[in-house]
């Protein structure tokens, strides 16, 4: 998992609540077994006309808003399904920070354990940040558990495991590792059947 200490990134405000795993990443294309090429169809249904050309009113098909890693949205983000595809897309399209009021349980923990930093802030402090211009950055600092905008700091709570796991940038298989010597002479320790 790559780490995420302080991230300085451009947004892209998408501020409907309830967004769901669904509108993310639509059931049509969860085929591949692999982590990547999800991105492609990130909010497909809202992002491609009928006729397949890019719809030049949303909001991830403007030029300007390419390559921005922090998605700013509403309340219960990521609801619905509990399909892990949807943290895949967003990582793969290229966000590495999704700022909301709150998420569904499980969509939180995919992020989590696929390295999409999930951050809860309040309505004001989102408004603010969906208002900046495309090209401003904002400021994220895990290590102080601060979201800067425009001067101003927001805190944010984090579990102290994910906190760390994301700066050392390490996820579970990394963690159970770390204990390789262990697992290691507790097999050696088991009687053979042969």
């Amino acid at each position: 998992m790559e780490a995420i200490t302080v991230h300085e990134g451009t947004t892209i405000p998408l501020m409907n609540n309830n967004i769901d795993t669904d509108q993310i990443i639509p059931k049509q294309f969860l085929k591949n077994i692999l982590k990547i090429g999800y991105g492609k169809h990130l909010f497909h249904d809202w992002r491609f006309l009928d006729d397949g050309r890019p719809d030049p009113k949303f909001i991830l098909n403007h030029e300007e808003r390419q390559g921005a890693t922090i998605l700013i949205s509403g309340e219960n983000f990521g609801c619905g399904s509990s399909r892990e595809h949807a943290a895949w897309a967003l990582k793969d399209w290229g966000f590495k920070i999704i700022i909301a009021g709150s998420y569904s349980d499980i969509f939180f923990m995919n992020c989590t354990k696929n390295g999409v930093l999930p951050i809860i802030l309040p309505l004001e402090a989102r408004k603010k940040m969906a208002a900046i211009s495309p090209k401003e950055k904002i400021t994220v600092d895990l290590p102080h558990q601060f979201v800067e905008c425009q001067g101003e700091k927001y805190h944010f709570d984090i579990d102290s495991t994910w906190k760390q796991k994301f700066i050392n940038g390490t996820d579970d298989i990394d963690v159970t590792l770390n204990y390789s010597d262990k697992i290691t002479e507790f097999e050696n320790s088991l009687p053979s059947f042969s």
